[in-house]
């Protein structure tokens, strides 16, 4: 796999949960993006900018790194010292009212943080899409419920996510979340592949938060949870 050749990165200073790369990954092999300089790619909650750098090499694209947690000037020092300061640009604003131009982006991604701020139908419609150019295609993972487990995050999970259990939903789920609407012409969502070597590259990494999470993985996160990938093109 491509993320492979992103090792050095997979540290407590860069990953702020289970290895975004890893899932980016996934996302970009089954819905490929041959980009170019010229395109425009918004990574919306890029925490320290990991999957900008990512998507950046790997896509060719010129990525809008957005983070509303990690300031645009730690993420500019970053990216410069990643020699990277020409194809990332650190934006910090709230997803929920970002002031980027309509049609901006020839695609979004969001990897381990949509869920956060995108809970609820009509967001996507009235919050995301309007930014995609037409044709643009947005690609986003999120931590999940098994669909044999939906509807029982808080039953199932409350000892380890406490009051943010309510975020951990099934594919199916986020698919009617995501809603529909005249510009959305295809719509995926499904449980990922990815899980376990996310998982144990984040406990790698000794952050404190791993440390806590690796205390629930084999009794909560391994038997009810997965990985939610979703896709949706716009007309």
């Amino acid at each position: 796999m491509r993320s492979d050749r992103y090792q050095e990165y997979f540290t407590a200073e860069n990953l702020m949960g289970p290895n975004s790369i890893r899932l980016l990954d996934e996302l970009l092999e089954t819905y490929p993006l041959p980009f170019a300089a010229e395109n425009r790619v918004l990574d919306l909650g890029c925490g320290t900018g990991l999957t900008s750098l990512f998507i950046a090499r790997e896509t060719g694209a010129t990525v809008y790194a957005n983070d509303l947690w990690i300031s645009e000037e730690a993420n500019r020092e970053r990216f410069a010292a990643w020699h990277m300061e020409d194809r990332l640009i650190p934006v910090h604003e709230d997803a929920n009212c970002l002031s980027f131009e309509q049609d901006m982006f020839d695609a979004v991604i969001s990897i381990d943080s949509y869920h956060y701020f995108a809970g609820k139908e009509g967001f996507f419609a009235e919050r995301i899409l309007p930014f995609l150019k037409p044709g643009g295609i947005a690609l986003i993972a999120v931590p999940g419920m098994k669909n044999e487990y939906d509807g029982r995050s808080d039953e199932l999970c409350s000892e380890w996510l406490t009051d943010e259990a309510y975020m951990f939903q099934s594919a199916e789920w986020w698919k009617t979340i995501l809603g529909t609407h005249e510009d959305m012409v295809r719509v995926h969502t499904w449980e990922m592949a990815a899980f376990d070597q996310p998982w144990q590259e984040w406990f790698a990494t000794g952050h404190d938060f791993a440390m806590n999470d690796q205390r629930f993985y084999e009794a909560m996160i391994k038997p009810y949870t997965c990985f939610v990938g979703m896709m949706v093109k716009k007309k």
